[in-house]
């Protein structure tokens, strides 16, 4: 909500909130009633609410009373000019109370420079922050509702991310792939080596063979079925479009001759030394949808960056995109998508069907996925990535890999740590019912919800030194901390089992491993539902917490224990922990040096 006594300035602070994503807020009825009971009958009678050039403090402190209490906004911006019966002082003095206790944002922009420098101490001194210009103070709310739309997607629950826990991914035979190329002393990945990186990753890639002739590529066309799309196959060439390299449509043997031909024709006369070897054929696909990217390259700072965004030939001239930070999960593909124009259409617009965007979200992270476990890719492209309600392929991919030169260590690394796959184990105890032993995830929340139903207050007092309770404890804003940690500071481990018959998971123990910073010291704990416990899931969860340990390049765990807590003090016996005094009689300092 935008509160001025001059017209202009308001229109500035409102186009400049519009273009970069705000929203006016729309005055209750009994909002304007309000303000017209003491001011001018000429005033805006909307938002932005224009007090008029003569209003006074007084208008200023009421008009803003009421519009701050108006449930419509989330935050207020007040502008003054100066004019010839305004004193910015006063003004200023006035809306200092205001300053804290309505739970929204204010804001203010005294123009003027000179003219209003006591006004502006005034505001900064009660803790308003001010701007010498309205357009820049509505940016700045911009930016502040994005920061805190950011950190709520960071901190939402996404869905289960069915690639980690169903290990529908083979990483293994990807790696095999790049290293095969690299090996050759090549870092652009043809067409078909591209297609099969991405299908180790679950990404849907439409059908493509090669052909070294024109006879072999009409054999091929005749085996997909007609009509076919004839590309150039290159382990140089990258852009196939710019030079003629793309017949689409190609309805019979005779057109595929062509295309051969007139493909063949292009290279050798726009690429010197280029060899021509051959083509790719595959079947044509209906567009009967949208042409999406979905690619990434490295930042120098950021390392691998994923972007998403309008695709096809015309990706450059419409520029419509968005970047994003991987690995991804369900909640933070969709803030992805959100940044672009056409995720609007996407949902379906003018008699379209919408795409399935749930599988959509699921060939972004797979994508972010593949991008985080493979650091020899340098740049990947899909483009165009067809997404219709009936299906979302990969037509065309490119992959260029850094040279068997670069050194390992000079890899750019992620941003965001990625779940750290190699701290999963699976135990089964002497006959009994297998568990996975894992890094916690982010989508493990509901599971930690039930977790915590199952404890007893006794252990619930042994491992957090007093007692808590279950709302307190399964709160989100608490849980949501817990379930998504930072794996270079902290890794939570959790004994999972899954229902053989019902397929439902539950969450039988926890154990946590937190880095204290500046320090090779780590802090150990581990808590186990009581149905579960004296089964020797806390030993192992200690076990191989002392194993990532080892493998983080911690020096020691530290253990606090309460003296009455005997399966702690067992514990860590069994595993040759030193026993200290702490001076606190209630307690005691467990140390394992690694």
């Amino acid at each position: 909500m935008i509160l001025t006594n001059a017209g202009g300035p308001g229109v500035l602070a409102t186009d400049a909130l519009i273009a970069n994503g705000g929203e006016l807020a729309q005055l209750k009825d009994a909002t304007v009633q309000e303000l017209s009971t003491f001011l001018s009958p000429h005033w805006s009678h909307g938002n932005p609410i224009d007090i008029l050039g003569d209003a006074g403090p007084e208008e200023y402190a009421r008009a803003l009373q009421i519009a701050i209490r108006d449930p419509n906004s989330d935050g207020l911006l007040v502008i003054l000019a100066p004019q010839g019966m305004t004193d910015p002082l006063h003004v200023a003095e006035r809306l200092k109370p205001y300053a804290r206790g309505s739970g929204k944002p204010l804001l203010a922009s005294w123009m003027g420079g000179k003219l209003v420098a006591a006004g502006v101490a005034a505001l900064n001194e009660a803790g308003i922050p001010t701007f010498p210009y309205p357009d820049t103070a509505a940016r700045a709310f911009d930016y502040m509702w994005r920061y805190t739309y950011n950190l709520r997607g960071l901190y939402e629950t996404p869905s289960l991310a069915e690639e980690i826990c169903a290990g529908r991914t083979s990483p293994v035979a990807a790696e095999a792939i790049l290293n095969k190329v690299r090996e050759r002393g090549r870092t652009l990945l043809d067409e078909v080596e591209s297609k099969r990186v991405l299908a180790c990753y679950g990404i849907p890639t439409v059908e493509t063979r090669i052909a070294q002739s024109e006879q072999e590529a009409v054999g091929i066309a005749r085996a997909i079925g007609f009509p076919v799309v004839v590309k150039l196959f290159s382990e140089t060439i990258t852009h196939k479009t710019e030079m003629g390299g793309v017949k689409l449509n190609l309805g019979d043997k005779q057109a595929v001759r062509c295309a051969y031909r007139e493909i063949e024709a292009a290279v050798i006369k726009s690429c010197d030394n280029a060899k021509f070897e051959g083509v790719t054929v595959q079947p044509m696909v209906r567009l009967e949808g949208y042409e999406l990217i979905l690619g990434s390259s490295v930042d120098p700072q950021f390392g691998p960056v994923m972007l998403f965004g309008t695709g096809g030939q015309l990706v450059e001239v419409y520029k419509d995109r968005g970047l994003a930070l991987p690995p991804l999960n369900a909640t933070l593909a969709q803030r992805l998508m959100e940044q672009t124009r056409v995720f609007e259409a996407l949902k379906g617009v003018r008699g379209r069907a919408a795409v399935n965007m749930e599988e959509l979200e699921r060939v972004l992270v797979r994508f972010s996925q593949l991008i985080v476990e493979n650091l020899w890719i340098k740049e990947i492209d899909i483009n165009p990535l067809l997404a219709s309600a009936e299906q979302i392929v990969a037509l065309d991919a490119r992959v260029v890999v850094h040279s068997a030169e670069t050194p390992p260590e000079k890899l750019a690394r992620p941003a965001i740590r990625p779940y750290p796959t190699q701290y999963v184990w699976q135990w089964t105890r002497n006959g009994g019912t297998p568990v996975t032993i894992r890094p916690i995830r982010p989508e493990d929340e509901p599971l930690m919800v039930k977790f915590h139903a199952t404890l007893s207050e006794e252990s619930v007092y042994l491992r957090y030194f007093h007692m808590e309770k279950l709302s307190t404890r399964v709160a989100h804003e608490r849980l949501i901390r817990k379930c998504f940690v930072d794996y270079d500071r902290e890794i939570a481990l959790v004994v999972d089992h899954q229902n053989p018959q019902t397929g439902e998971h539950e969450i039988r123990g926890v154990g946590r491993l937190t880095k204290i910073p500046g320090t090779r010291e780590a802090e150990v704990a581990v808590l186990v539902s009581d149905r579960f416990q004296k089964q020797g899931l806390g030993r192992e969860l200690v076990r191989h917490l002392i194993e990532v340990g080892r493998a983080e390049k911690i020096g020691h765990v530290v253990a606090n224990i309460l003296n009455e807590n005997d399966g702690m003090r067992a514990l860590a016996r069994h595993f040759s922990f030193r026993i200290r005094d702490t001076g606190d009689p209630s307690m005691v300092v467990a140390v394992l040096d690694l």
